[in-house]
């Protein structure tokens, strides 16, 4: 650095002359000379620009999320398209398909023939309807599935629905010569079918007995053809159609995402850090050994999910089912694989556990001091529940807004070269010119508005972070340079005046250190995906120099953005100590680490440890609570029967992860802004830090801890 920082931060006697308002404001000036201008000396707002972008970028939020909600409808992520355009559910189709949620299709034959290699028929152009259920073969005769009763048939929906939609009776010669053909209205089931995510799959298993009454009555051949299942499986099993049901059911699982990611983790958080404040010495030992008992417990649940252990396995059956026929697909696949991968965690983290185990004391002089510290502002415990209820008013907003924005699509009907013929009740005959279905179309600008929502909601959570690590910073800074002396008549006004400070000078520097990580993030994001499309795309066997260049670019975006998130929290700190503007935070901050990294490092890398282990124990509890609450009745059967609990549980931990962040904030800011203003006192008063409090100083007395900190190696 080019200068002692004392100058800069105000610690000298001159500065009390004009500190006497600041320091009425900290909660009075008996604390050393000139407390107040210590954390207020000069400040004024900086980085504005960057505050301008970031309220445009929330306009820009607004408006694309506006978009979705005027376009999309969530039930198009969990129900199909009928042969007319409507979405199996929807109370506002024609006719009134309230109910009526699963897609069967009608004509065996066209579903055969959409599967066949170069053949001009579409499964999407294959005519489907919506029924309440899946049909199956009648046992001694032959059921039909009748269309929807319109034209000369003149019944209601729910008279069509308690006649097990058949009205073959009702249908005049010239309608019973058509459906013979397999041209409607009326259509066999021959084949028996099971409600698999909402489409009826077909069972490559004809019913000899529907079969054989068919052909008496002269009905045209149907192949039986196990392609026919494939086909079903295919289309229910693709990439798109998992993806929906996905975000499909994040809708669903709402009460497990405000119970399990936003209850549960602010609970377990504020026991933490009261364990913290009062078993210091005992809850590195505690965090080491939760960690590791919640990791073996979630693996085990996944693999009960898998089917590896217990009776309990994911199915992709929508209810009752034949225990002969089994069906895959992606959700289990993934499910499998993920549950593969938590084995591997929890091995390695085993392993890290027992690695660490002799340097676990280390961080214990460490935690001392922000327990201390949490002690006298004792506010911080409360003060992340500001930041979290306002992220959790976003991500209602933000979630809502992705089931519409995913389903923004336009319904639009196919353009098939098709030769089929159907008979309209409406027109009362066979028409040939009228048999494309319909489809939902995904346009180029409504993938760029998804990226740009997801990118949306990664800005604004770091923005939260790091406003709320700020707040923490100057409340600590506050507590460190008045001697450790803290008004207590007034407990919160040391949390107030630094988010007063923050508002009013520094939203500018944190809206730019978080866009900064959110653009680093969103580059490796970016560089990922087009990686695996090059790899999954690519003819050739990559060469050992692509294998090479490709890992080597992901380490270094890796090591960029791990350095820039460290550089970013002791910016905070600078910036809330010394008002300056994200930059020259940064440089001051980057200046005094690179004076004392071995100091700080013995000292902080434990700590660092112990305290992102005691995250992953409130986010893996929280992942463990959604499991058992996914497990129920209500999320394994009808309407809200989620895929797979594998996204639900994913974001559950990710918001148990989030809320974990802000409230252990307290101690890693505590800690870090301690630990930076200690050195830097030290190193300018030739190792005796005339500002650190008596409480501070009670626990750094012990000579190997004071040592660590004021001594080079």
């Amino acid at each position: 650095m080019g200068g002692p920082l004392g100058a800069i931060i105000g610690r000298y006697p001159s500065a009390a002359a004009g500190g006497g308002g600041d320091d009425d404001e900290l909660g009075g000036g008996g604390g050393g000379a000139g407390a107040g201008g210590i954390i207020h000396h000069n400040r004024r707002c900086r980085d504005i620009a960057f505050l301008v972008i970031f309220a445009a970028f929330w306009v820009a939020m607004i408006v694309n999320s506006s978009f979705g909600f005027n376009q999309g409808n969530p039930l198009r992520l969990t129900y199909e398209l009928d042969y007319k355009g409507n979405v199996c559910g929807d109370k506002h189709g024609d006719p009134n398909l309230h109910e009526l949620d699963v897609r069967y299709w009608m004509n065996p034959n066209q579903v055969y023939q959409s599967g066949l290699k170069n053949s001009k028929v579409n499964l999407a152009d294959a005519k489907a309807i919506c029924l309440m259920e899946c049909p199956n073969p009648a046992a001694d005769g032959l059921n039909f599935i009748c269309d929807y009763p319109e034209g000369d048939i003149h019944l209601s929906v729910d008279d069509w629905i308690n006649r097990d939609y058949d009205y073959f009776e009702f249908l005049t010669p010239d309608m019973r010569n058509s459906s013979f053909q397999l041209q409607g209205p009326c259509y066999p089931v021959i084949f028996p079918t099971v409600n698999v995510y909402w489409s009826c799959q077909f069972i490559a298993r004809a019913s000899n007995v529907s079969l054989k009454h068919w052909q008496q009555m002269g009905g045209v051949s149907i192949d039986e053809n196990i392609l026919i299942d494939k086909t079903v499986h295919k289309a229910i099993d693709s990439r798109s159609a998992v993806l929906k049901r996905y975000i499909a059911d994040i809708g669903k699982s709402w009460p497990v995402f405000i119970v399990c990611g936003g209850i549960l983790p602010v609970f377990l958080s504020v026991i933490w850090l009261l364990m913290i404040r009062y078993f210091v010495a005992a809850m590195t030992w505690i965090t080491v050994f939760l960690f590791n008992a919640l990791v073996i417990s979630v693996t085990m649940f996944y693999y009960i999910k898998a089917g590896w252990i217990g009776n309990d396995p994911l199915t992709v059956v929508i209810g009752e089912s034949d225990p002969y026929v089994h069906i895959s697909g992606r959700e289990i696949s993934h499910l499998h694989t993920v549950t593969i991968f938590m084995t591997a965690v929890m091995i390695i983290a085993f392993l890290s556990s027992i690695a660490i185990i002799r340097r676990i004391l280390i961080a214990t002089p460490v935690l001392k001091v922000a327990a201390k510290v949490i002690g006298e502002v004792q506010a911080l415990i409360i003060f992340p529940l500001v930041p979290c209820f306002m992220l959790a008013i976003f991500y209602m907003f933000w979630f809502s807004a992705t089931l519409h924005l995913f389903s923004s699509g336009q319904i639009v009907r196919n353009d098939c070269n098709t030769d089929c013929c159907s008979y309209d009740l409406k027109l009362g005959k066979v028409n040939c010119d009228n048999c494309c279905g319909y489809s939902i179309h995904y346009t180029p600008h409504i993938s760029i508005a998804i990226l740009f929502h997801l990118f949306g909601c990664y800005w604004a959570t770091q923005f939260f972070l790091a406003c709320s690590s700020t707040v923490i910073a100057g409340s600590v800074a506050s507590y460190y340079w008045r001697g450790g002396e803290i008004s207590h008549d007034i407990p919160f006004l040391t949390v107030v005046s630094s988010l007063k400070r923050l508002t009013r000078y520094s939203l500018g520097s944190v809206a730019l250190g978080s866009l900064v990580v959110s653009v680093v993030e969103w580059v490796r994001f970016i560089l990922e995906c087009l990686r695996r499309k090059l790899k999954f795309v690519g003819s050739a066997r990559e060469s050992c120099f692509g294998k090479a260049a490709s890992s080597s670019s992901e380490c270094c975006l890796g090591c960029i953005d791990w350095t820039l998130k460290s550089v970013n929290r002791n910016a905070y700190i600078m910036i809330a100590i010394t008002g300056k503007s994200f930059h020259k935070a940064s440089v001051l901050s980057t200046g005094l680490i690179m004076k004392n990294i071995l100091r700080i490092g013995k000292v902080n890398v434990i700590g660092d440890v112990i305290l992102f282990l005691g995250k992953l124990c409130v986010s893996l509890f929280c992942a463990l609570f959604a499991f058992l609450m996914l497990d129920t009745h209500k999320y394994k059967s009808a309407h809200n029967k989620i895929s797979s609990p594998l996204i639900p549980v994913l974001v559950t931990w990710a918001l148990g992860y989030i809320v974990a962040k802000l409230f252990f904030a307290v101690v890693e800011m505590s800690i870090d802004t301690i630990i930076l203003s200690f050195c830097q006192d030290a190193e300018e008063h030739q190792g005796n830090a005339q500002y650190a409090p008596p409480l501070l100083m009670e626990t750094l007395d012990e000579q190997s801890d004071l040592q660590r900190l004021t001594q080079g190696p």
